[in-house]
């Protein structure tokens, strides 16, 4: 997403980048699940590429809701949203952005496996066997980025959290207890350092993830829904039902980030941006927000800059760097307080903190 608001921005101010995308086509794969998109990040990024609101008709209503429950299945806080951070599918958010770019800008099935720096500027390989080269690169390329490389040492960790991801079709006939559970929006069911996280999609389909605190290779393994039972063990049985009647595969995440603070010293013709630059957990709602507003604020840098790119990406990677590390910062505390051994009680004390009441 902050690769394509990059082009997106640029584009409509008169620049035509060259946007390389590994996946084979637009639609060869399923892009996830629901965003919340809020004001000060997502939308600003999307009023500067003059779709906010085209936006505002592909969002979810009700999307931003949210319940918290434990493992009795209890409700212990609910709130209705208020509509400041909407919920947009992933592959709707992208559609809308490439929406935005004319035919051929995007070069599809161009998976880059190596980058280097040349005397030219850097030399871009791909895993069809093909080689670029370019003056000016910026790395949208994500988690484990091949741009990155090129202006620091520093790999994603391990953060102690794995989900593995379940999905359920046409939900409220087919799965109406996993339906009720997650509700119209969001939900967080936390208890004994375990979680079951759900949202629901558009079409009546469920996105849910059952987090554990497991040793980083534990994802490497073959996942089983007996697996997940026995982690369960002593939750609500209707929690087993949701996790026994997914539709298709048990799909493993580990969760993984970068250092709180990560940056890097100004590298001549290459920045990066989004999770490239600042990858963090999900438990802050920030990772695809930071990477819009990161493309629209290079954008806005390098049209204010247009004969001088350094000073675009310095002045770029200034703003950029103290807003990731506050946003990383809040995320690694989520993640803790979710996870911890009493939750959901430091839930409750973060929502009241920001005015929302427990039931």
């Amino acid at each position: 997403m902050g690769g394509l608001t990059l082009a997106s921005v640029l584009y409509k101010n008169g620049i035509t980048p060259i946007v390389y995308d590994a996946d084979v086509t637009a639609v060869s794969r399923h892009q996830g699940g629901m965003l919340d998109i809020h004001q000060d990040t997502g939308q600003a990024a999307l009023q500067a590429a003059g779709l906010l609101d085209a936006f505002g008709k592909l969002t979810l209503e009700d999307g931003d809701a949210m319940r918290i429950l434990d493992k009795t299945g209890a409700v212990r806080m609910a709130d209705d949203g208020n509509g400041s951070r909407p919920e947009i599918d992933r592959s709707a958010l992208r559609n809308l952005l490439l929406s935005s770019l004319p035919p051929g800008l995007v070069r599809w099935n161009a998976r880059l496996t190596a980058a280097s720096k040349v005397e030219a500027g850097f030399e871009l390989s791909f895993a069809d066997g093909s080689v670029t080269t370019t003056d000016v690169l910026v790395g949208a390329d994500g988690a484990w980025s091949k741009v990155r490389p090129l202006v620091s040492e520093v790999r994603p960790a391990y953060s102690g959290i794995s989900f593995v991801e379940l999905r359920y079709l046409d939900a409220d006939q087919k799965h109406p207890t996993a339906a009720a559970l997650v509700g119209k929006g969001m939900m967080f069911a936390l208890s004994d350092q375990r979680g079951i996280i759900g949202h629901r999609e558009p079409n009546s389909e469920l996105c849910v993830y059952a987090a554990l605190k497991v040793a980083a290779d534990w994802s490497d393994q073959q996942i089983s829904r007996e697996m997940l039972h026995r982690h369960f063990a002593d939750w609500h049985d209707d929690f087993h039902e949701l996790l026994a009647k997914s539709d298709g595969e048990l799909r493993p995440r580990p969760i993984l980030m970068l250092p709180v603070g990560h940056r890097w010293p100004r590298t001549p013709g290459v920045t990066l941006l989004g999770d490239a630059a600042h990858l963090m957990s999900p438990f802050a709602g920030e990772g695809v927000n930071l990477a819009m507003i990161d493309g629209a604020d290079l954008a806005k840098a390098i049209l204010e800059h247009p004969d001088d790119i350094e000073s675009a990406f310095a002045a770029f990677e200034a703003a950029m760097f103290p807003r990731a590390a506050e946003k990383a910062a809040e995320s690694a505390a989520n993640l803790e307080i979710a996870f911890a051994a009493d939750s959901p009680r430091g839930m409750f004390e973060f929502f009241a903190s920001h005015s929302i009441a427990p039931d």
